[in-house]
């Protein structure tokens, strides 16, 4: 079983910058890589960027390459577990979503697979 707990969020201004978190944890964490999704009213929920656990590769969308980077801190400490961070530079607003992190089984720079498990998501607004 593996739980996905995300914090950050907001609201910020166009320009302006937000880091996401999620932290993975449970048994089975580890045969995930982490995923951001987002969903915008109205929208189909996107899958915006990935970072796999075993390589490191990471997966950018067009639309945020370039303003988002992923990155992820793997603790093994008493209790393993995952932080992935999403870095959101230069915000536009169309970016405002809810934005979801997941586990997924496949994460290739070109590709993201399906989220298997989800976090709670969390709110981010860019305002004009």
């Amino acid at each position: 079983e593996v739980q996905l707990v995300e914090s950050g969020g907001g609201s910020v201004q166009a320009g302006g910058s937000l880091t996401l978190s999620c932290t993975a944890s449970g048994r089975t964490y580890g045969d995930y890589a982490i995923a951001w999704f987002r969903q915008a009213p109205g929208k189909e929920r996107e899958a915006i960027s990935c970072i796999s656990q075993s390589d490191g590769t990471t997966y950018y969308a067009d639309s945020v390459k370039g303003r988002f980077t992923i990155s992820s801190d793997n603790t093994k400490s008493t209790v393993p577990k995952n932080t992935v961070h999403l870095q959101m530079n230069s915000l536009k607003p169309e970016d405002t979503a809810v934005y979801y992190c997941a586990g997924v089984y496949l994460c290739y720079s070109d590709h993201v697979g399906s989220g298997r498990v989800w976090g709670q998501g969390t709110q981010v607004t860019v305002s004009s």
